[in-house]
């Protein structure tokens, strides 16, 4: 391969550009793509998030691929992301025996068997669980729920509940109507809890896990239940219900969505009607958007999942947590992007340990390191446009939001491991709102009174 046309690739993959190497490589007639156009050719579709088409480019290569332990990396990274546990294993294992001691293919290779025994563990439960369905069919009335379980002292009351989540109790024709356009028998003890208050916020809101998810290494926590009805946004129906969350969110359409969680719509917990049928008893799940929709099992029915509700106070950690934020924003390294732009600045000195300041002072008046709409939280919104337009210029709103993450969000030692994207387009819309982001040409950019002021603030931090 020509060497200005490798340096130009490695460019083009550090700056995230792996469209444009798509198509200067397909540019390439197929009968001259050797070795390494196709190897080139298949990451870039691996981190285009196309990993069919990307196992496909390295199925072309696969015979001199096999002593390539770069290869096996690679189609080890398509595998798992397309959730072929197993085979990613395999394939990592490979690389490593090929070549021991790659970090890299070392924990990609651990998440791998791990998955892989969770999925395993995942297929026996549901075999058994559409055996028990087959059996129970027309095995004679259900029990009544919650026999053992006061209901009354179960939901807590506030402004907030009664505005986003609670109607009235369900009419039979309502249910009904519901059950017809979710596409799912509604479980019975849903149904009961629901006659005795359609939707709201329990007092106990978290959920012992056997696995770690991208909550907590042993609960998840949920924000609300979502009530049976259309008008409120947290309904099942609902502007933000079981529909908008797997038509929108991107969600898988295996039942029903019944609670929100604290992420702003990065997990929710499901009915799964995978293995009972539309009709049967579903199985209570949780689903991770973060880690690739994962899918974690947490309760036989409804009613276990309701019983086994249990305080936050259980997980306390908030003062183990604020002491390790604290930490990290004092001591974490930056992103290798938010690096790079603060390299570039020259108006404000240490402009590293402005921001430090800065993120030190969310941390303690929070108590965890995170951005909402406060003030601190729109002043480092605020740096962190300055610093990306003031090195990127042509940056325009779609480059803006897809960029953010890279920057503190998913920062890795000095990142915040998640962030809500309705938090930054409320902020982006209401500084143009105020005329201190405007758009020329389809190109952001402060206004230059306000570039003064962002970096007034900083001086003075």
């Amino acid at each position: 391969m020509d060497q200005t046309l490798i340096e130009q690739l490695n460019q083009w993959h550090e700056e995230d550009e792996h469209q444009r190497i798509v198509e200067s490589l397909l540019a390439i007639p197929e009968e001259e793509r050797e070795y390494e156009v196709v190897s080139r050719l298949a990451r870039a579709y691996n981190n285009l998030g196309l990993y069919e088409e990307a196992l496909n480019q390295f199925e072309k290569i696969s015979e001199a691929g096999q002593h390539d332990p770069l290869w096996h990396y690679r189609v080890g990274f398509a595998l798992y992301h397309l959730k072929r546990y197993e085979d990613a294993a395999k394939a990592f294992s490979t690389s490593d025996k090929l070549e021991a001691g790659d970090q890299r293919t070392e924990l990609w290779l651990k998440w791998s068997l791990q998955k892989a025994e969770k999925q395993q563990r995942q297929e026996r439960r549901m075999a058994t669980r559409r055996e028990a369905a087959m059996e129970s069919r027309g095995s004679g009335a259900e029990e009544v729920p919650f026999l053992n379980m006061l209901l009354v002292d179960f939901w807590d009351d506030s402004e907030y509940t009664r505005n986003s989540y609670l109607s009235e109790p369900p009419t039979d024709e309502l249910i009904t109507s519901i059950e017809e356009e979710l596409g799912y028998k509604l479980p019975s003890s849903y149904i009961l809890l629901m006659k005795q208050q359609n939707g709201g916020i329990p007092k106990n809101t978290c959920f012992l896990t056997e696995e770690p998810t991208s909550w907590a290494e042993d609960h998840i926590a949920i924000t609300g239940i979502l009530g049976i009805g259309r008008e409120k946004s947290y309904s099942l129906c609902g502007d933000l219900g079981s529909r908008f969350m797997i038509e929108e969110w991107g969600y898988p359409d295996i039942g029903v969505v019944i609670c929100d969680c604290p992420s702003a719509g990065h997990d929710v917990v499901m009915l799964d009607y995978r293995a009972c049928g539309r009709d049967g008893e579903p199985e209570v799940i949780h689903i991770d958007q973060e880690d690739d929709y994962e899918i974690t099992f947490l309760a036989e029915n409804f009613e276990a999942f309701i019983s086994g509700l249990v305080s936050e106070e259980e997980f306390d950690t908030s003062e183990e947590d604020k002491e390790a934020d604290l930490y990290k924003v004092a001591h974490g390294k930056f992103s290798p992007l938010l690096g790079e732009l603060c390299g570039q600045v020259t108006e404000v000195e240490n402009i590293e340990q402005k921001i430090r300041s800065i993120c030190t002072q969310i941390v303690e008046e929070k108590g965890h390191f995170s951005f909402h709409a406060d003030e601190l939280s729109y002043l480092m919104y605020d740096v962190q446009f300055w610093l990306y337009t003031k090195s990127y210029p042509d940056t325009s709103r779609e480059r803006y939001l897809a960029i953010y993450e890279k920057m503190i969000a998913f920062g890795g030692e000095f990142g915040q491991g998640g962030y809500a994207p309705g938090w930054i387009t409320e902020w982006l819309d209401r500084r143009m709102h105020e005329v201190r982001i405007v758009e020329e040409d389809g190109r952001l950019r402060f206004t230059d009174q306000f570039a003064v002021e962002v970096v007034k603030q900083l001086r003075e931090t």
